[in-house]
């Protein structure tokens, strides 16, 4: 009889770690772009509901943003607007289609034949380094792009150097399952530091409505928006690959 640990400690640990993780990354994107956040996670939510029930489950992955868009969609929404860039992810999307097509009918290996590990490898570094100055702004209590003081840069610096000291305690010297928890240990421990602060606000949560519907933007078809988004729909198709094949080296299956 085999063990069912679907509710066990370890599972809701790593279950949070993974929500924190996620919507950190989820929300990113929008913040950084000036799209709508909510619209990002509803989209998200029902993308990975309809994934899992397609894939019935067999593969432990979310469905979030992609930060290869960031730069893109901030570019054709300056040229084009919001409608438009809608509209280029849209028929982006649809290429996606295209190429599962393709794997579906020649294969995976005629996959692996176009975008070999050396190619998605230092794609997925490229698209984290990317990153980098936006981390180090966000860390000194700026906004993504460093134009906005948002949190004093001493108080900033004292939560980023904490939250990555605790993270980095509980990834090397972590035993058990303290081990597996590293950025969730790090989210906690800013964050009851910063209540500490002072820094959190409550004001914007307290003042929401319990339900509303996102603000969703009717896409507009521009050829010159589509033929700028589609060619780097590439980018985070051979982001997507590198994430299944990590998938597949921790889980020990093939997906």
């Amino acid at each position: 009889m085999q063990n069912n640990d679907t509710f066990s400690i370890k599972t809701i640990l790593t279950g949070a770690q993974m929500l924190f993780v996620a919507f950190g990354a989820l929300v990113l994107v929008p913040l950084l772009t000036g799209l709508d956040p909510n619209v990002a996670l509803f989209t998200a939510g029902m993308g990975t509901l309809l994934f899992q029930v397609v894939t019935k489950g067999q593969v432990p992955i979310f469905l979030a943003s992609s930060f290869a868009f960031i730069a893109p969609i901030i570019a054709a929404v300056q040229m084009w607007g919001v409608p438009a860039t809608m509209g280029g992810l849209m028929v982006a999307g649809f290429a996606y289609m295209l190429l599962s097509l393709l794997v579906k009918f020649k294969g995976v290996a005629t996959l692996h034949k176009i975008l070999p590990p050396v190619v998605v490898g230092p794609v997925i570094m490229v698209i984290g380094l990317a990153l980098a100055p936006v981390a180090v702004n966000m860390a000194m209590g700026k906004s993504g792009d460093g134009s906005i003081q948002i949190i004093d840069y001493t108080s900033a610096i004292y939560i980023s150097l904490f939250s990555l000291v605790v993270t980095l305690i509980f990834a090397v010297w972590g035993k058990g399952v303290f081990k597996l928890i590293p950025i969730l240990a790090g989210v906690v421990a800013g964050y009851c530091l910063s209540l500490g602060m002072g820094v959190v606000q409550f004001d914007a949560m307290t003042n929401a409505q319990w339900f509303a519907v996102p603000n969703f933007t009717w896409p507009e078809f521009k050829w010159q928006a589509i033929l700028f988004m589609v060619p780097v729909a590439i980018a985070p198709a051979i982001e997507h690959i590198g994430d299944m094949m990590a998938i597949s080296q921790v889980t020990k299956k093939t997906f």
